[in-house]
């Protein structure tokens, strides 16, 4: 990937919903992995290519949108069980700061709140492209991760398995596809 030139990367960024995703990957049983993500969202970034450390970034995912292509567990997860999206309709992502690691990566680190308990994270992000669309929009591409242990933000579902481990791994791996569109 070639690095990108920031000062052509500054400016205001809304997500694209048709080409993004958040998503979590959970070990099942202690044998599987199961991936899911979130369906509705919205964010917005900042990119300041002359300080790349001012940069900041917003994201907000509705609970009920949780979807593991398994109705019956999108409707556990969405239980006090989990997440509660009842009386936690969201989770948000708020920036904090930014540090480059590399021509192509950075790290963004921030708050992350889930059910009401905010603790910092740090994404893994790595820069994978800049271009205007047929439709004349200016798309800035990324990638990131990060992994969390899920009892950190209260959700404490726990079922021991009989041979031994859990039902539901505590660290979650966090996924992210981003494609933000440039605003005017």
């Amino acid at each position: 990937m070639t690095a990108p030139v920031l000062s052509e990367l500054t400016g205001t960024y809304t997500l694209d919903p048709t080409h993004t995703r958040f998503g979590f990957v959970a070990r099942h049983a202690m044998v599987t992995k199961v991936r899911g993500s979130f369906t509705e969202f919205e964010g917005t970034g900042v990119v300041n290519g002359d300080d790349l450390a001012a940069s900041t970034a917003n994201v907000t995912l509705q609970v009920a949108s949780v979807n593991t292509s398994n109705e019956q567990r999108d409707a556990h997860l969405r239980t006090n069980d989990f997440f509660d999206a009842p009386k936690y309709p969201t989770i948000t992502f708020v920036s904090t700061g930014v540090e480059r690691v590399d021509e192509t990566s950075f790290n963004l680190n921030g708050n992350l709140t889930i059910k009401d308990v905010t603790k910092p994270v740090t994404v893994n992000m790595e820069y994978t492209g800049f271009a205007t669309d047929p439709y004349g929009n200016q798309r800035l591409g990324l990638e990131g991760t990060a992994r969390i242990n899920r009892r950190d933000f209260g959700v404490d579902f726990h079922a021991a398995l009989e041979t031994g481990g859990v039902l539901v791994s505590d660290k979650i791996d966090l996924e992210f596809d981003i494609s933000a569109i440039k605003t005017a």
